[in-house]
């Protein structure tokens, strides 16, 4: 998908954001348009994290503005980004395993209070993902890795969002589950959903993504379309190493 003439519905410009003293995300200027599936790729301790967390709310930036459909809300909590549409699949999903898929499901939706909006999401996620809805009285701490990545993104899908942020969603899956997860969020995208990825696994993630941009110590060092950094002799060789066929 194309950004066309569309506003962003996320968008950075000139973010600096520091741990202490640390400097750690550099003039960081991005851009989340409607439909997009977009990534962020990098090695460990190269920012991606950061950026999320303040997408979130979690991390003010020291410089630089952070603005959810045109409006700058570096002040704001992140619950207002969630009202307003902006939502996170955690890295590790974190349900809570001790309570079943369907409170896990529920506790997406807790900041609505519309009842039949709720159970027509909730059809929307079992039809999305029959195996959720199998498993629906089932403590969540009893599922396969991959079923509680379908939980966790269909909890996410509970607060009706706009923009759905995915912090490493391959990570501690089984490498046969990697490329279902991956076709998951390329479906839900292809029902208009708008996808912001952070990855490690850049050959997966550029895959299904429309455009990507790479973090170096902080900085944004590539920014094109997936399919240019896929062909990127330097991204290659940095992060696509000789397994790109798989």
């Amino acid at each position: 998908m194309t950004s066309g003439e569309a506003s962003p519905l996320l968008e950075f410009r000139q973010v600096n954001t520091h741990y202490g003293a640390v400097h750690i995300l550099k003039d960081v200027d991005l851009s989340i348009y409607p439909g997009e599936l977009v990534c962020l790729l990098g090695g460990n301790a190269s920012g991606k994290t950061t950026t999320l967390k303040t997408l979130l709310g979690m991390v003010i930036p020291t410089s630089g503005e952070v603005l959810l459909n045109g409006e700058v809300v570096n002040g704001k909590p992140t619950s207002f980004r969630v009202e307003n549409g902006v939502t996170m699949v955690p890295e590790n999903r974190r349900l809570f395993k001790r309570l079943s898929v369907r409170e896990n499901l529920e506790l997406g939706a807790y900041l609505r209070n519309d009842r039949d909006g709720i159970e027509a999401d909730m059809e929307r996620v079992f039809g999305l993902f029959p195996r959720v809805k199998e498993r629906i009285g089932q403590k969540a701490g009893t599922l396969s890795g991959g079923e509680q990545q379908m939980v966790a993104i269909g909890r996410a899908l509970m607060s009706r969002p706009t923009v759905l942020l995915m912090d490493e969603p391959s990570m501690g899956l089984a490498p046969a589950l990697v490329q279902q997860n991956f076709e998951l969020i390329q479906q839900i995208n292809d029902d208009g959903m708008t996808v912001f990825m952070v990855e490690q696994n850049a050959n997966m993630a550029l895959s299904i993504a429309d455009r990507g941009w790479v973090l170096q110590s902080g900085a944004v060092v590539l920014d094109d379309t997936a399919e240019a950094l896929l062909a990127n002799p330097e991204m290659r060789a940095a992060y696509l190493g000789d397994d790109r066929a798989d």
